[in-house]
């Protein structure tokens, strides 16, 4: 290895030291992380890998968790790049359900487990491994296999960047969406789009209650364990609140207080929303619900079971009375190179890397899945023609902002808020006190195992 860079100090959209916490479990199923992107500089050095003379192995184990059930198409493309590469074998391994199960797989595997060659490394979790050192920066992997970083979509690409590193590649990467049957939207003589605010919805929800539509709820809350802590922020974010400003836990600000008030007031009886008990995907394209909040990695599915029911509609999340954009957290996941694993299978694995997100490889990906087509280059026309839905997503990408540091940063933090929310939704909590409790939580998670660290 050759070369070093200074790792500058950690600001506002850089992360913390998580070694000392590194069984902290987190529950991270459907979440995504901000970039990281600090200035100033620091005494640990990080090196570039030196990829001269090495000539990459034949055979590599690629760890993924399948996201949007990507599992067949991932071994599609693979089967095209072994037949692309004579002498070459590409070992798909689910390694987890979710982005969770991966992690902690993954991190077992440091102390004296068989390690991947290539893992898919979730927005949420790619950092702690970055500090671990148990990835490599991909600077030097990626010249070597001639990947044209500057062509994937730059939002995208700087979520992984830190002092002048690359440390994953995008790949399933999402953004929540709002879906609404366009059908019952018309049934209930409602303008065809997502509502700009929570606000405008609250007042079409009476209407399509009134429509006589035999749903069980005008709007499905998302499955809470999974999916809380991410999709909520939008609500958060809309009156000026958050789950945390910095370092700083706001979840029981007056702004908060009152977003999560809304959230209630709609899920309590007689009220126009319900919460899913699995999967409100699910639920919406099953014609249950009229409308609901779900990653894009959710629309392939979607639109395949509602499919000669009726047409899906997607739109941007709506804003709140306070704000109305960015009010947007991206997700999804990217794809990361070990450390201990030997020269030539870290080649190998960047080699796949660039055949697997080719523009012609993302485009067939997005449309198996619903995921956000990574290549600026990719020609996306017949894409958009077949799925008019996918190009609402991209153009969300404008309006996106970083999640909240409580949600990302602090160990555990994302299943404390599903808690949280889930006492309030199911049980009719109390917001403040149930917001105040949270952040007694949440605050000792920090002052505990994320300040002694940074």
């Amino acid at each position: 290895m050759t070369g070093s860079i200074r790792l500058p100090d950690l600001d506002r959209r850089g992360f913390l030291r998580l070694t000392g916490a590194a069984g902290a479990a987190a529950a991270l199923a459907a979440c995504g992380g901000p970039t990281v992107n600090a200035p100033g500089s620091g005494p640990a050095a990080v090196e570039q890998v030196d990829f001269t003379g090495v000539t990459p192995a034949k055979t590599i184990t690629f760890w993924s968790n399948n996201p949007g059930s990507s599992g067949a198409v991932t071994q599609q493309i693979i089967d095209a790049y072994q037949a692309a590469n004579p002498g070459t074998k590409v070992n798909l391994v689910n390694a987890g359900a979710n982005y969770e199960e991966i992690a902690q797989k993954f991190q077992t595997a440091q102390t004296g487990g068989q390690v991947p060659d290539l893992v898919v490394l979730s927005d949420v979790w790619w950092f702690r491994y970055f500090m671990q050192r148990s990835i490599i920066p991909l600077d030097g992997a990626i010249k070597a296999a001639g990947i044209e970083l500057s062509d994937y979509r730059q939002t995208l690409v700087k979520d992984y960047q830190y002092a002048g590193a690359q440390w994953a590649v995008p790949w399933a990467r999402s953004t929540p969406l709002f879906y609404y049957n366009k059908s019952h939207w018309a049934a209930a003589g409602l303008p065809d789009r997502a509502p700009t605010t929570w606000q405008e919805f609250s007042e079409w929800a009476p209407k399509l209650k009134a429509a006589g539509l035999g749903t069980q709820n005008a709007f499905q809350l998302p499955a809470l364990a999974d999916y809380a802590g991410w999709t909520f922020q939008n609500n958060l974010w809309g009156e000026g609140g958050g789950w945390s400003k910095d370092f700083t836990v706001t979840c029981d600000s007056p702004e908060s207080v009152t977003a999560l008030e809304f959230i209630k007031k709609s899920a309590a009886p007689g009220g126009w929303a319900g919460v899913s008990a699995k999967d409100q995907a699910n639920d919406l394209a099953a014609g249950a619900v009229s409308a609901t909040v779900s990653s894009t990695g959710s629309l392939a599915g979607v639109l395949k079971t509602s499919a000669g029911k009726f047409e899906v509609g997607v739109g941007f999340l709506p804003g709140g009375s306070k704000v109305d954009k960015p009010v947007c957290p991206t997700g999804g996941a990217g794809l990361g190179i070990p450390k201990n694993i030997p020269k030539e299978n870290q080649l190998a694995a960047a080699n796949f890397i660039k055949f697997l997100t080719s523009p012609e490889n993302c485009v067939l990906f997005s449309e198996a899945t619903g995921y956000l087509p990574i290549r600026t280059s990719a020609k996306i026309d017949e894409l958009i023609a077949k799925r008019p839905q996918s190009k609402v997503a991209i153009d969300q990408l404008a309006v996106t902002r970083p999640q909240d540091n409580a949600r990302v940063f602090f160990p555990g933090a994302d299943g404390e808020m599903a808690k949280a929310a889930a006492k309030i939704l199911n049980e009719q909590a109390d917001v403040a006190a149930t917001m105040a409790t949270l952040k007694t939580t949440l605050t000792g998670i920090y002052e505990q195992q994320v300040k002694p660290n940074l």
